[in-house]
């Protein structure tokens, strides 16, 4: 990693903080309050779900979300599962398309334990431990997991694991505020629907 790389890391981590904060005010003032009361009556009872995930340096924390599967689910199950249509309920899908269920990561984020942008915090199981394997040896393993990031972008949930970790690998290789940027704003576009030919 370039110096001007390693400087830029603590303004990441600001951006974080602040970023998040500003977020969080949000979506309690406008979104949480009724998609926590839908989704307690849709769940019965258990509308958040805590994910255990593989953060910075190969630690494992609690990712925050909105349950959007049933609560008899596997916890584990990875989203390229062919049982995650069927155990997803009505409301969310709904939570998923416009990607609602993952907004409470907004508090992962202020805490630390994840950036805005960044390597997609992956499950320790299966395939995706081949992909946290690989970010062990190419580096990308120091970098704090993304709410969306360079792999996610490009559809990583379809990608063979090699390539989510060298998406994870370039991301390191690249890592800058103007990257960051453009990966955050190619986000907002393909949540509301935007695809480039």
């Amino acid at each position: 990693m370039k110096k001007s790389q390693r400087l830029y890391l603590p303004l990441k981590r600001l951006i974080g903080i602040i970023g998040s904060s500003i977020g969080i005010f949000f979506c309690l003032s406008l979104l949480w309050w009724w998609i926590f009361i839908i989704n307690l009556f849709v769940t019965k009872g258990h509308p958040i779900f805590v994910s255990k995930r593989v953060g910075r340096n190969g630690k494992e924390f609690g990712l925050l979300k909105f349950r959007s599967m049933k609560n008899d689910a596997d916890p584990e199950m990875t989203a390229c599962d062919e049982r995650t249509k069927e155990s997803t309920t009505m409301f969310g899908i709904f939570l998923r398309k416009l990607s609602l269920d993952e907004t409470l990561q907004l508090f992962n984020i202020f805490i630390g334990q994840m950036a805005f942008v960044g390597p997609r915090p992956l499950i320790n199981v299966d395939v995706d431990s081949l992909t946290i394997q690989k970010r062990k040896e190419n580096g990308s393993i120091i970098l704090r997991p993304g709410l969306s990031g360079l792999a996610q972008i490009h559809d990583s949930i379809k990608t063979e694991p090699l390539k989510k970790a060298d998406y994870d690998y370039e991301y390191y290789c690249k890592i800058s505020l103007w990257t960051d940027i453009k990966i955050f704003f190619i986000t907002i576009f393909k949540i509301f629907g935007y695809r480039k030919d």
